[in-house]
């Protein structure tokens, strides 16, 4: 699953992952926050309908991050006056910069689960002190070889219990139909006791 398998994806349509708008949950807590000077970050946006609305309301310090370049070509037609120092076409795992929201978004189910510790410690390095790491995980097992790659709320708290405060980890009330009951809303603040 290099960058040329991302790349292939987007252009042949291979996105069953996205929706073509923002995802519910995440669209009612960006309404919910005030302070639109937020530094934030979502990586492997892929077409990312989430920044799209993020920059539509006043938040213009986002930044979007993908490995393949497709999906970022496809939203930088969709809102041309996002700055283009703010797209990134780089590996998460290579990136030195510090954020105080991070957003996930189907990003963590591309990964192979033999990077997800790899996931914790970067997210945890690129967070503020008071950052948060805030979205959507599923809750599910997938019976194929994925992506996308499962897991459950018990593995999850096993996980992110090492860097983070588990805040909310819970049932999204408010997910699309196609995936009602099977995603988990979180809020993990950053743990600097660890």
């Amino acid at each position: 699953m290099n960058k040329d398998y991302w790349e292939e994806r987007y252009l042949n349509h291979k996105t069953g992952w996205n929706i073509g708008y923002i995802s519910p949950p995440l669209k009612v807590y960006f309404d919910q926050l005030e302070n639109k000077t937020l530094k934030i970050l979502i990586p492997g946006a892929g077409n990312s309908y989430e920044a799209e609305y993020l920059w539509n309301h006043g938040f213009k310090n986002v930044y979007v991050l993908d490995f393949a370049k497709q999906p970022l070509d496809n939203f930088k037609k969709r809102v041309p006056e996002f700055p283009q120092h703010q797209l990134l076409n780089t590996d998460f795992f290579e990136l030195d910069d510090s954020f105080d929201l991070i957003i996930e978004q189907t990003f963590f189910c591309a990964l192979n689960p033999s990077l997800r510790l790899n996931y914790v410690e970067q997210m945890r390095q690129l967070l503020n002190p008071e950052g948060k790491l805030v979205g959507l995980l599923f809750n599910l097992e997938f019976t194929k070889t994925g992506p996308p790659f499962g897991g459950n709320i018990l593995e999850y708290q096993l996980l992110f219990n090492q860097a983070f405060k588990i805040k909310v980890l819970e049932t999204s009330i408010n997910s699309i139909k196609e995936r009602q009951g099977n995603e988990l809303f979180f809020i993990f603040g950053v743990d600097n006791t660890k």
